[in-house]
């Protein structure tokens, strides 16, 4: 408690929450949709929508049915989209290889967004589990994921991405040595502008579920994932791997998942003061929006609160599927 605080009655701190007017003039925080970044799941096909059964209100989209969802989300205030594809189950495999494909799912569709709507930046996903018939996010041989030949596919995946005009990339495979591998190659190849989130603080958790029902690697994952993303129970661990990123190259850091890990992403800006994002997760999203559902939190109270939850922890931004939603309720708000 500060030192200059008054005792009651001459401190009585409810004096400044009588009114809206006196609560937003000492308000500490604040959200904005400058702060959102919406991830969206495309699908091959044309004119068609899959909805996702473990993400209420959340669905597969088409190239050009993400492109009129991309139109109505930036008309509302979202500037910022991140693309999860859904791959054909018959160029899942052993070797990766459709992950840098120049024509692959994701590549065509940042091309086409990027030629409709050349304002809205786009993030990528830099991990090769959706292409992966073992659903992991590297090269799997007799068991064990390997380091640094998938660190040489993902310097492909990231420069087919960044050619396809890419603005943010997102390598969320955990692998040890990425950052700095994708950034050389980036400044080799003449993509100086190209911006890096690190995925720097990823832990092993259960809340992905409904993401892989999303991605369709539910079924694949041999094992788990333990061996390269996060041990819950560590804290000091996220930031020698935040300053490994930022040491390697990456321009801003990720933890992920987002709510249960808050105490994270506080120590992570406190500490290197660094632009600090977080992922509210599938598994946070289906919680909330399943419970709003069923009428037992009310919908847009619950969202705005848990994303609030995030600037007030340091966040500068926060990956969530509620972008759409609460950028639309921050704008009717405004007038």
């Amino acid at each position: 408690m500060p030192q200059s605080v008054a005792p009651y009655p001459a401190a009585r701190f409810r004096r400044l929450r009588q009114t809206a007017a006196l609560r937003g003039l000492q308000r500490e925080n604040s959200l904005s949709a400058d702060d959102l970044i919406w991830p969206v799941f495309v699908q091959d096909g044309t004119d068609t929508e899959t909805p996702i059964a473990s993400m209420p209100g959340v669905a597969r989209l088409t190239i050009d049915r993400l492109i009129r969802a991309a139109e109505t989300a930036h008309k509302a205030g979202v500037n910022a989209i991140c693309l999860f594809p859904y791959i054909d189950p018959s160029l899942k495999t052993e070797d990766c290889a459709d992950a840098w494909h120049p024509e692959n799912l994701v590549n065509r569709a940042i091309r086409a967004l990027k030629a409709d709507l050349p304002g809205l930046a786009i993030m990528t996903d830099v991990a090769l589990d959706p292409y992966n018939i073992n659903g992991h996010d590297g090269f799997v041989v007799g068991g064990e994921v390997l380091n640094d030949e998938t660190v040489a596919a993902l310097v492909k995946m990231a420069l087919a991405q960044a050619e396809a005009g890419a603005d943010i990339l997102g390598p969320s495979d955990m692998m040890d040595g990425r950052i700095g591998a994708i950034r050389r190659a980036l400044e080799a190849a003449g993509h100086h502008k190209t911006c890096i989130i690190s995925y720097a603080a990823k832990y092993a958790s259960a809340f992905y579920g409904p993401f892989r029902d999303a991605v369709g690697a539910s079924g694949l994952l041999t094992g788990d994932k333990n061996t390269y993303q996060m041990d819950p129970a560590n804290s000091d661990e996220a930031l020698r791997l935040v300053a490994r990123d930022l040491a390697e190259g990456a321009d801003m850091v990720m933890v992920k998942p987002g709510m249960p890990y808050l105490d994270i992403c506080r120590r992570v800006k406190d500490r290197f003061g660094a632009p600090t994002f977080a992922y509210q997760v599938s598994g946070e999203y289906a919680m909330l929006r399943g419970a709003a559902d069923q009428g037992w939190l009310d919908h847009d109270r619950a969202m705005m609160e848990s994303l609030l939850a995030f600037k007030r922890a340091g966040c500068d931004g926060i990956l969530t599927y509620f972008a759409p939603a609460a950028a639309r309720l921050l704008g009717d708000r405004r007038g």
